[in-house]
């Protein structure tokens, strides 16, 4: 059996559908799975061990990769495809897929094409809505997310980074997800002196860190944003004492490595279904009820109400062998 999976979206959300991949190989060691998804995005899934090929969809030039796209997957005979986005394109690409079984979630406005349309259930975490989708023909248990660093990358961590050391990504795509760095800077600043501290994130979020970095008093902080691949970037946090993270995409690497995390929600909420996932974890999130909370699944540019209380939370310290992380 040949499987395509399509996931269009961020960079997170293409994390948490590894976990259908996992799901489709145990159940069926001999799939042929392929993956679609947003161009820039298939650095995670570098070196997939389980996946036969790579599809990328390049949303800059729209409609000439919907063209190619389209051709490619008719042309590779699909028996099933698995459509975990819900926006226009990739239920057209799901629709003209020429594939036996067409599934998808019933907000796609294409769904009518499917041969399979499943609910989109909010009160559900990500992973078991994307479940969903593959159930009939595995089962209602969702397998959790998973990415594969290289030998490599494990090596170079190995060789360069000595335990204890603490993990804080500050960076978000959506600003009202983001906790003010002088908050950051707060928790920092009651660390013990011998734990190392490095600072995470994409290239573009150097500046963020390097500004943080310059906040604290911490004096074995290091910015590490932008200088290792993703993967690398994963294997560093998996044996990190604890990783800090936002409701981003570093909360679901923590989940797809089993990393312990402590995941901060500003604006969102877990309740959406993008909580941890990892054996090790600790949701810290505003104690005050704000009737404006959450405001969207995404967060926003700045608060609709102007205030930002949301983002009025104390970041405790914790380590991974404190009993009281469950």
């Amino acid at each position: 059996m040949r499987y395509l999976l399509i996931q269009t979206a961020f960079l997170g959300d293409v994390i948490l559908s590894t976990a259908l991949i996992e799901k489709l190989r145990e159940t069926y060691p001999e799939a042929e799975i392929d993956f679609l998804v947003k161009k820039g995005n298939e650095r995670v899934l570098s070196g997939h061990p389980h996946l036969r090929k790579i599809l990328l969809f390049d949303k800059k030039n729209k409609l000439k990769s919907l063209r190619s796209l389209i051709a490619e997957v008719r042309k590779a005979n699909y028996d099933v495809v698995i459509n975990v986005q819900r926006h226009f394109s990739a239920g057209l690409l799901t629709a003209l897929s020429g594939a036996k079984q067409r599934i998808g979630f019933a907000k796609n406005p294409l769904s009518f094409l499917f041969t399979k349309k499943i609910k989109h259930d909010w009160n559900k975490h990500e992973v078991d809505r994307n479940q969903a989708l593959i159930k009939d023909f595995t089962d209602s248990i969702s397998s959790k997310p998973r990415l594969y660093p290289a030998d490599s990358d494990w090596q170079y961590i190995s060789d360069n980074f000595p335990q204890p050391y603490i993990i804080i990504s500050p960076a978000s795509l959506w600003p009202t997800k983001q906790l003010p760095l002088t908050r950051w800077a707060d928790m920092m600043d009651r660390l013990p002196e011998d734990k190392a501290v490095y600072l995470l994130g994409g290239p573009g979020d150097k500046a963020l860190c390097d500004e943080l970095a310059a906040l604290t008093k911490h004096n074995k902080t290091e910015v590490l944003a932008g200088k290792f691949s993703l993967l690398r970037d994963a294997a560093l946090m998996s044996r990190a004492g604890m990783n800090y993270v936002l409701d981003s995409a570093p909360l679901h690497i923590c989940s797809a490595m089993n990393a312990p995390v402590t995941a901060v929600f500003c604006s969102t909420a877990p309740s959406f279904g993008y909580g941890p996932l990892s054996d090790i974890s600790l949701i810290v999130e505003s104690t005050e009820k704000l009737s404006c909370r959450p405001c969207g699944a995404h967060g926003h540019k700045k608060c609709p109400e102007g205030h930002f209380k949301c983002s009025i939370i104390t970041v405790p310290y914790c380590s991974s062998s404190e009993s009281s992380l469950q």
